[in-house]
């Protein structure tokens, strides 16, 4: 989505590329590589049961050949349980205000600990967490042009969603590609465009939904921790495209010492699955080189990266070996 923001004219070239994909594979086909990463959600379904062998298997070289992934990748690895056989079981009982957390794909599989972490700080800070069933977010889908895939699933979630959030219960998420695909890509795939319309206008990514309370005095600030703390800021394309790395720099200012800046960085490189395909990957960590890791490496070592992403956090480590941390876990030790 970087285009959409830094293109002079601000040509959504995903947008032409997922098009353009569809259409191409509708008439010629749809490669293996391209169903595995599409459907990766389904296969994380399946793997996170064995999630131990699971991890092991995928990242040999033998995996990643087969898969058509860069040998020289990590593959990301499933934790030991879904975050949402966690939230079935969690009981959420504060009632300041009623909040929906977006289970994404990636944090349900992936980042599990950040999603407890989020249900944790918002818990702490007085809000009830509520979650339903409901599809993932179909990005994956979207990104690799399996259109008719993700319009079911832009429908099955507007149907699931609709009546349940509002201005007054509104819909948060972790994972910025995942969450503003509701602000995005629902509103021209979806068939109901006034409940997708509705919806998008109450869908947040969790910084926003805290940089707004925190504006309108709704979060007691005596919680967080009187640490002195350096954090620098990567932002991820979708929250400058679609939103804004200003929320993320607002809440992180919330702890009153906490010293934090925004990195003048441009795309991480990884751009979902772009960065882990093999013919892609030495172009990946180029656009990274490009201002990024340099930044990175030139950080104090006593200062936290910061990276909203999980893609981006992926090739952080991959590119530096610097571990970054969502904002919400920042929040979340700030509160311990």
């Amino acid at each position: 989505k970087a285009c959409a923001s830094e293109c002079p004219s601000n040509v959504d070239i995903a947008s032409m590329k997922s098009e353009f994909l569809y259409q191409y594979q509708e008439t010629n086909g749809y490669s293996f590589r391209s169903k595995l990463f599409a459907n990766n959600s389904k296969y994380n379904k399946l793997g996170s049961k064995f999630p131990v062998l699971t991890n092991f298997f995928t990242n040999t070289t033998l995996a990643k050949k087969v898969m058509g992934v860069a040998t020289e990748r990590s593959v990301p690895k499933l934790a030991k349980q879904p975050l949402s056989t966690w939230l079935k079981k969690h009981q959420s009982t504060n009632s300041k205000k009623t909040v929906y957390i977006f289970n994404d794909e990636f944090t349900n599989y992936y980042d599990t600990e950040i999603g407890k972490d989020a249900v944790v700080v918002l818990e702490k800070l007085g809000y009830e967490v509520k979650t339903v069933d409901h599809e993932e977010s179909g990005r994956s889908y979207i990104s690799k042009g399996f259109l008719k895939e993700a319009k079911e699933i832009t429908n099955n979630n507007i149907t699931i969603f609709k009546e349940l959030i509002s201005e007054e219960t509104p819909l948060v998420g972790i994972e910025p590609s995942a969450i503003l695909t509701f602000r995005d890509e629902y509103l021209r795939l979806a068939d109901d465009k006034i409940s997708a319309k509705k919806l998008s206008q109450n869908c947040f990514t969790i910084e926003e939904f805290l940089a707004n309370e925190h504006a309108n005095g709704s979060i007691d600030t005596t919680k967080f921790s009187n640490e002195t703390k350096e954090l620098k800021i990567h932002g991820h394309c979708h929250q400058k495209a679609l939103s804004s790395t200003h929320a993320s720099f607002s809440i992180l200012n919330i702890p009153k010492n906490y010293k934090v800046t925004i990195m003048n960085t441009g795309c991480c490189g990884m751009a979902g699955s772009f960065g882990y395909e093999k013919e892609h990957y030495k172009v990946s960590m180029q656009v990274g080189e490009d201002t990024l890791f340099p930044k990175i490496r030139n950080c104090s070592t006593s200062a936290e990266i910061v990276a909203a992403g999980t893609s981006c956090r992926h090739q952080i480590y991959d590119g530096t070996k610097r571990i970054a941390k969502h904002p919400i876990t920042i929040l979340k030790e700030a509160l311990s």
